[in-house]
């Protein structure tokens, strides 16, 4: 299924190079519009860069995963990760001087439940908000303004492909053919911190969710000091194809790098980033106004 998706076609990318060029150009158009509009000053004092768009976007990544895994009732994992994505792809071709991050990372939320079918109402998930309930009312409005937009921004390609199913059906592999192994359960841990990790990086845009899955288990074995290399060459049959074997290896090697590089967001570094892009919404010099 995901080899015939748009997640394939439009929101897997060939390289980090390919997605940083993306938000720069997200980032200078936004600067060009608020020049446009003659708020140059402003655009000087507040506005942010590429660095500093990055960095409140990976706060508010981290920040979305905190709300996912705190919900209530608990949220399925396919929901989360469903979320994460939005959020990326959303800020991929848009900028947080223009749309508060964090009125988007709730929008990302309440859509995925929807297309996840996770049933809960507005009510409920608004609820999870620690904020009270006129608050909560004020920002469920908020979400609803923004559901169409995100939608919009998505380019209608709603449905995501996340490593999560592909995990569950290697471990029943594991567990049907792989004897060698007595308790693959014991691989789950690991291998759920792991795909934590995935969904604040940018391996969802880079990578397919088999490779992200595949690569989950065998870091997880090797934690644990497990070599499963004949796993891959006899139940996954790459015993007599070596260059598939090697693109693969290559592929495990090059996310695993990805997810151990990634650093998140220094709350000092935040603070500062915060208080400007606070700066830029209550100036109205985005065009979506304070949120």
């Amino acid at each position: 299924m995901y080899h015939n998706s748009t997640q394939r076609r439009h929101w897997t990318f060939r390289s980090e190079d390919e997605l940083q060029r993306l938000r720069l150009q997200a980032n200078t158009r936004c600067r060009a519009r608020i020049r446009a509009a003659g708020q140059a000053p402003l655009q000087d004092a507040f506005s942010l860069d590429p660095h500093e768009e990055l960095t409140i976007c990976k706060y508010y990544e981290k920040k979305l995963q905190d709300f996912c895994n705190a919900f209530k009732p608990a949220m399925p994992k396919s929901v989360l990760g469903t979320a994460c994505m939005y959020f990326k792809r959303f800020y991929l071709n848009n900028s947080v001087m223009e749309h508060h991050p964090r009125i988007i990372m709730l929008t990302c939320a309440f859509l995925a439940c929807k297309v996840d079918e996770f049933n809960v109402s507005s009510v409920q998930f608004v609820g999870n908000l620690p904020e009270n309930s006129t608050t909560q009312e004020n920002i469920l409005e908020q979400i609803l303004e923004y559901e169409l937009l995100l939608i919009q921004q998505l380019n209608f390609h709603l449905i995501v492909h996340n490593p999560y199913r592909p995990f569950e059906g290697y471990l029943i592999d594991v567990k049907t053919r792989y004897p060698l192994l007595e308790n693959p359960e014991i691989l789950r841990k690991n291998a759920d911190d792991f795909l934590q990790r995935v969904a604040l990086s940018d391996a969802c845009l880079l990578f397919t969710p088999s490779i992200i899955a595949l690569t989950a288990v065998l870091s997880s074995a090797s934690r644990a000091g497990i070599n499963m290399e004949s796993y891959l060459l006899e139940c996954l049959s790459l015993k007599d194809n070596r260059e598939t074997m090697t693109h693969l290896l290559d592929g495990m090697r090059r996310l695993k790098i990805l997810v151990s590089k990634y650093e998140f967001a220094r709350p000092e570094e935040v603070a500062m980033i915060e208080k400007k892009l606070e700066k830029c919404h209550s100036c109205d010099v985005s065009f979506a106004g304070n949120v």
